[in-house]
C-alpha cells in the first residue's frame, strides 16, 4: 500500500464519477469506478477502442494490477501512454483547434459505428501527441441509445465552433476567451460578437444564432435540438452538419508584426549561419530532452532541437507565426515540435476551480533547456523588464539556457528606441552578465560572426 505523501489526485480530475486521474510515485494512473463498469466493458470489446488506438485517435493504455487509489469505488487501474508538453486551448492557433474539433467528430462517428456516443466534447480533452490530436479521456465514451438527442452537443458548439467561427469571422485572438470561460464560450456572447452576414450561413444559423436563442429558454441551457428525440440518421446529419460548417472555416496568417520576420531582420547569411552553427553545438553539448524555445517566431531554431531528438515547444506571441510552423509542422510530418502561443509577458496562468484545474506555464516546466534568441531586447526595452527579473523567472524555467545578448548599437534595438525615451541606462552586457550571474553559471559565450550580438550558453545556479 502506498502512502498519502507519494500519491496525489490530479486537480483537473475531479467532475467525472466515472473515475479520475491520480499520480503515484512518478506514474500516472486513471481509476475506472464501477459505476463504469458496462461502458469501459463496451468500449474496449466492441473494438472501438483498438480502432481509435490504431487511427491515433484515442490515448493508448494498459491495465496494471496496482493498489486503486478509492478501493472501495474502483473496477480497474489502467495507465495511459505518457504525454510530453499539456498545453491547453487557449495556447493553440486556428489550425490546431480546428484540427482538435476535426477530431473529436471523427471520434464521434466512429464511436457510433460501435453502439457508443461521446458523453462530453472538451477541447480540454485533446492533446497533441506526435503532432496530432489526440483524446486522453478515454471515460468519455457512454452507450448510445437510439432516440435521444447528442448530451455533448452543446459543449462541442462551444469549445469548438463558437471560438473557431469568432476567430476565422471577427478576430483570431478571440482564442484568449477560453481563458476566461473554461467550460466554453457562452452562444450568446458568441452570437452578439459575430458579424451580421454570419446569418446568412445556416450551419452558423443554426448551431451559433438560432442554438444560442434557444438557451435561453431552457434553463439546463440546453437547445431545442437536444431537448426533443434524434434518431440514428438524425444523429449522423447532425455531426455531417457540424463537420461540413468547421472544415468550412479559414483563417489567412498574414499581416502581423511577426509573421514576417525573417524578411525584416539584420542579420547576413553569414550571421545567421554561425548562430545556427553555435545553438547545434550547444545542443549537441548538453543533449536536453525537453526544450522551450520563447519567441521561436517561425520556429527556425526550434528545429534544430526536434531534429536533434528533442521534444520541444515553439512558442510565440504572434498567432500567425504560430499557425505558420503548425502548418509547416503537418506539411513536414513532424512529430517532435509542438507550436504554442504564449505572450511571455503575461503567461498561461493557473485556472480552474481552486486555481488547479489548469496548469500555469512554469507549473509545466522545467524544461531541460530553454532557447531565448532575439528575445532580451523585447523584453528589457519593449516592456520595461529589468535584467534580473528575466533572469530570475527564466531560472524558474530550465536548467540550461541558451540566450543572445543584443547591444544597443544593434539596428534591432535602434528600432525599438526609435519610438520612445532612452531611459535604458543599464542595458549593456557587464550589467546582463552581471544580473543573470546571480542566477546561471556561463557554460560558454561566442559572439556571433557579423554581427555585434553574443550567445551564451548558461546552467542554471540551483541544478549545479
Amino acid at each position: 500500500m502506498k502512502t498519502l505523501e507519494t500519491e496525489s489526485r490530479v486537480p483537473s480530475s475531479f467532475r467525472d464519477p466515472s473515475g479520475f486521474v491520480y499520480s503515484r510515485d512518478g506514474n500516472l494512473y486513471r481509476q475506472v469506478n464501477l459505476r463504469y463498469r458496462n461502458e469501459y466493458d463496451q468500449l474496449m470489446q466492441s473494438g472501438l477502442y483498438a480502432e481509435l488506438v490504431r487511427d491515433r485517435l484515442l490515448i493508448p493504455h494498459e491495465e496494471i494490477d496496482v493498489e486503486p487509489a478509492k478501493p472501495e469505488l474502483a473496477y480497474k487501474i489502467i495507465r495511459p501512454e505518457s504525454l510530453g508538453f499539456i498545453s491547453y486551448p487557449y495556447e493553440w492557433c486556428f489550425s490546431q483547434l480546428k484540427d482538435a474539433a476535426l477530431s473529436t467528430l471523427s471520434i464521434q462517428k466512429k464511436a457510433l459505428e460501435f453502439g457508443m456516443s461521446l458523453k462530453d466534447s472538451s477541447a480540454f480533452n485533446i492533446q497533441f501527441s506526435d503532432g496530432q490530436p489526440l483524446l486522453i479521456d478515454t471515460l468519455s465514451f457512454e452507450k448510445y441509445q437510439e432516440g435521444l438527442p447528442w448530451i455533448a452537443y452543446r459543449q462541442f458548439c462551444q469549445h469548438f465552433l463558437a471560438p473557431l467561427v469568432l476567430m476565422s469571422r471577427r478576430d483570431v485572438r478571440l482564442i484568449q476567451l477560453f481563458r476566461t470561460y473554461i467550460d466554453g464560450i457562452p452562444l450568446d456572447l458568441a452570437s452578439s460578437l459575430l458579424p451580421r452576414r454570419t446569418y446568412l450561413s445556416f450551419p452558423l444559423l443554426t448551431h451559433v444564432h438560432l442554438h444560442a436563442r434557444s438557451q435561453r429558454h431552457f434553463s439546463s441551457g440546453q437547445s431545442r435540438l437536444t431537448q426533443r428525440r434524434m434518431g440514428h440518421l438524425s444523429f449522423l446529419g447532425l455531426i455531417d452538419n457540424l463537420e461540413s460548417a468547421i472544415k468550412g472555416l479559414k483563417w489567412q496568417p498574414s499581416g502581423t508584426e511577426w509573421a514576417e520576420y525573417y524578411e525584416d531582420t539584420n542579420y547576413s547569411h553569414r550571421a545567421l549561419d554561425h548562430k545556427k552553427a553555435l545553438i547545434s553545438e550547444f545542443i549537441a553539448r548538453i543533449r536536453p530532452g525537453t526544450v522551450w524555445d520563447l519567441g521561436a517566431n517561425l520556429g527556425m531554431f526550434s528545429r534544430l532541437a526536434s531534429s536533434n531528438g528533442a521534444q520541444t515547444v515553439s512558442f510565440d506571441i504572434d498567432p500567425a507565426a504560430v499557425e505558420r510552423n503548425y502548418l509547416e509542422c503537418k506539411a513536414n510530418g513532424e512529430t517532435k515540435l509542438l507550436p504554442l502561443l504564449l505572450d511571455l509577458t503575461n503567461p498561461s496562468p493557473a485556472i480552474g476551480w481552486g486555481n488547479e484545474e489548469r496548469m500555469s506555464l512554469i507549473e509545466r516546466g522545467p524544461a531541460d533547456m530553454v532557447l531565448g534568441l532575439a528575445l532580451l531586447h523585447h523584453l528589457a526595452i519593449s516592456n520595461n523588464l529589468p535584467f534580473d527579473r528575466i533572469a530570475r523567472f527564466l531560472s524558474e524555467l530550465c536548467r540550461w539556457l541558451v540566450i543572445e545578448f543584443v547591444p544597443k548599437s544593434d539596428s534591432q534595438v535602434q528600432r525599438l528606441l526609435s519610438t520612445r525615451e532612452d531611459i535604458f541606462t543599464d542595458y549593456d552586457r557587464s550589467a546582463f552578465e552581471a544580473e543573470f550571474g546571480r542566477y546561471f553559471a556561463t557554460v560558454a559565450s561566442a559572439s556571433i560572426d557579423d554581427s555585434e550580438r553574443v550567445l551564451y550558453l548558461m546552467e542554471n545556479l540551483r541544478s549545479t
